[in-house]
């Protein structure tokens, strides 16, 4: 079920706050329920045989979060085998459904160079969410065990493992930010403005995702599928279609994260921020404070921190910014591909903290060094989310030299065909059929959405900072679009999914 689907805003979401907000006048804990409920009926509208996964990740977690507590009064050394058996459990699991056959594969290239029979596939399905839902809850388990977990009920713990806003894509949780909000009265009384709010926010977030997210998404897919299958790439080709890509993804998780916060606020709930403007960052430190804010905290909390942080002198904490930034390529995917965007990030963060101790922290603050930290840093994730797309390290390489001009800097053979003149100073060598579908029209088309989108990120507000007049303005101006996109056009998965 998706968020931008008539099933999920016409049905689904109308049924489930009905049925809260009426349950909360006589019991909280079945509007509790009663909400996890619903939430799971939301998962299993997906896929029915993925719920007793995660009922049993749920269970067992719950379990295991008691048996580590400091307050049974065992011996530390008890409860921290205890600990490091769940935490290999919670891992295990994951490994083996996102990626058992990545790892075979690889064993595969290595059983065949020495002559051994390789190991079939198993093809196991991955299980939506699989990520977001054990990284909850693996952080659920160190607290416990460190004594910080003050909110137990059974049934808050279920709520905030399966509540629906952010169980498929994040954010991801922590338990001290949502379980302690289904414990207060406030939560279970319909709160008005608050409920405006969060309908508002939800409008903005579906207009980004129905108007920009989708629209992007047909050149980015077409750009990168040729590319996949041997299209030569030349420069204007390479960048708009990477830029298609960067502002696509933007959209898509910026909508959804939108979406996500105003579907909770609906029901008296904050959720953490996990979006903020990334695309204005003036360095790639700056970017990850601002990028998957959720992801890029766990990170820090349960793998950066533990492996030393800055504790142990400048080497060592790059060296565990490289690791942690591995694990983060890798969490997204089982592919290479995913560890070199991890690779690259870590690399440009290493570069980043080297670069502030030899200039200092407060050198080049002026508008043009801010200018030039602007352009290095979004030039450097654009090219870093072109790995992040590609089927391949083979594919990325092949849009690079276009992107860096070694297949030729041409324009487009359309805009050539439209104003002969260039024809004297422009070599012309064709250009994928992705710019525009081959037509000059499409050329501009999609010109103008980058242009639009560039401007959204650079110069617009986060939905939750813009007042009620301006979100009612967009929601406004945006309405037929989006009613459009909804009953009349194939609603597109959010990108943060397939994680």
């Amino acid at each position: 079920m998706l968020f931008n689907t008539p099933v999920f805003l016409f049905g689904f979401l109308p049924i489930t706050l009905v049925g809260f907000f009426l349950i909360a006048r006589r019991s909280h804990a079945a509007a509790a329920g009663w909400l996890g409920l619903m939430s799971l009926v939301f998962y299993g509208w997906w896929s029915v045989a993925a719920l007793p996964l995660l009922l049993g990740s749920i269970g067992f977690n719950y379990l295991m979060g008691i048996l580590v507590t400091p307050a049974t009064q065992l011996a530390d050394m008890t409860r921290k085998r205890r600990l490091i058996f769940a935490l290999a459990v919670n891992l295990l699991v994951l490994a083996t459904f996102k990626y058992a056959d990545f790892f075979i594969v690889n064993a595969n290239v290595a059983l065949g160079a020495a002559g051994i029979r390789e190991v079939g596939l198993l093809g196991i399905v991955l299980p939506i969410g699989i990520s977001f839902y054990t990284f909850t809850q693996i952080a659920f388990i160190v607290d416990c065990y460190q004594g910080k977990v003050t909110e137990r009920r059974f049934i808050h713990y279920l709520l905030f493992v399966t509540y629906f806003p952010h169980l498929i894509s994040g954010p991801v949780l922590h338990h001290a930010q949502m379980m302690p909000q289904f414990r207060k009265p406030e939560t279970y009384r319909l709160n008005w403005p608050l409920f405006y709010t969060g309908l508002s926010i939800f409008g903005i977030g579906l207009a980004k995702k129905t108007l920009l997210a989708d629209s992007l998404a047909d050149f980015a897919n077409s750009f990168f599928t040729l590319a996949h299958g041997g299209q030569t790439v030349t420069f204007v080709d390479g960048w708009m279609g990477a830029l298609s890509y960067t502002l696509q993804l933007y959209f898509d998780f910026s909508g959804y994260t939108d979406m996500a916060i105003g579907l909770s606020l609906l029901f008296g709930v904050t959720l953490p921020i996990n979006f903020d403007s990334p695309y204005k960052s003036t360095s790639i430190i700056d970017f990850w404070r601002r990028w998957h804010i959720t992801l890029s905290n766990f990170l820090r909390d349960y793998v950066y921190i533990p492996l030393g942080g800055n504790r142990f002198g400048a080497w060592r904490r790059h060296v565990n910014l490289m690791t942690t930034m591995l694990l983060g390529g890798l969490w997204h995917g089982a592919n290479w591909t995913f560890v070199l965007w991890g690779a690259a990030h870590g690399a440009l963060l290493v570069i980043n903290h080297l670069w502030r101790v030899i200039v200092g922290p407060d050198r080049f603050r002026g508008i043009v060094a801010q200018a030039l930290g602007w352009a290095l840093t979004f030039v450097a994730v654009v090219l870093a989310w072109v790995l992040f797309r590609a089927d391949s390290a083979a594919t990325a390489g092949a849009i690079y030299r276009g992107m860096f001009g070694l297949n030729g800097v041409v324009l487009p053979a359309q805009i050539v065909d439209f104003l002969p003149r260039l024809g004297r100073w422009a070599t012309i060598t064709g250009s994928m059929p992705t710019l525009g579908a081959g037509t000059l029209m499409g050329i501009f088309e999609q010109a103008v959405l980058l242009i639009a989108g560039l401007a959204i990120a650079l110069f617009g507000k986060q939905a939750r900072f813009m007042s009620n007049r301006a979100r009612l303005l967009v929601i406004g101006a945006s309405a037929g679009f989006v009613v459009h996109a909804l009953f009349f056009a194939t609603p597109k998965q959010f990108m943060y999914f397939q994680f």
